[in-house]
């Protein structure tokens, strides 16, 4: 099953996920995920994440969510995890 996480960072984090990033990207490594990445401010900026996970059920995404280094660092101000049905592309 496919599932949406949509994390938005923080106001000024931009150092705090800078500081996480590869350890972040090395927790990912140990999911199925379909496509992510940095969500970017109007700037360019990164500010948030987006992945879309295969994955057997919402709890398996809420452990992979809880235990990403940027969710431990305190980096998001929400984390959103949606059910996704992938009709195109």
């Amino acid at each position: 099953m496919y599932f949406a996480v949509i994390c938005k960072d923080k106001p000024n984090s931009l150092d705090l996920r800078l500081a996480n990033r590869d350890n972040h990207l090395a927790h990912a490594a140990n999911a199925t995920i379909l496509f992510g990445g940095p969500m970017l401010d109007d700037d360019g900026n990164m500010c948030g994440s987006l992945l879309v996970i295969d994955a057997e059920d919402r709890a398996a995404v809420e452990d992979f969510a809880a235990n990403d280094p940027y969710a431990k660092a305190g980096l998001f101000e929400s984390v959103e995890i949606t059910a996704w049905k992938k009709v195109m592309g």
